[in-house]
């Protein structure tokens, strides 16, 4: 079953990455290519990619195009991993291993794909 796990930032995430010294954020890199590596390895990683700030995102809607950002909220969308996995447990297991399920906000959906939920 194929899972999306979605990282949420907000101000004060965002804020405090910032906030680091060049080794915290080396520090934090590293986690998350080890974390990769070993996602890589038991095959559970489709892809993972960061997303840039929401001020950088474009709409189109009715053939125009506005510069973002769009939402009302204070958390944005800050990147996500398709995943993989035999279970739903093991999905939330490897979203709980992301810094930000400890200080932010880290969301985990089935993928329903064009035929409906492989429930």
């Amino acid at each position: 079953m194929k899972y999306v796990v979605l990282i949420y930032g907000n101000p004060d995430s965002r804020a405090a990455w910032e906030g680091m010294s060049d080794d915290q954020r080396a520090a934090g890199l590293a986690h998350y290519r080890r974390l990769n590596d070993e996602l890589d390895a038991s095959g559970e990683r489709i892809v993972s990619e960061r997303l840039a700030f929401p001020e950088l995102a474009k709409r189109v809607s009715g053939g125009i195009t506005t510069d973002g950002p769009f939402a009302e909220a204070k958390e944005f969308l800050a990147g996500f991993y398709l995943l993989d996995c035999d279970i739903e447990d093991r999905a939330l297991e490897i979203a709980a291993k992301l810094p930000e399920a400890s200080f932010g906000a880290v969301e985990v959906r089935p993928v329903m794909g064009l035929a409906g939920p492989e429930l």
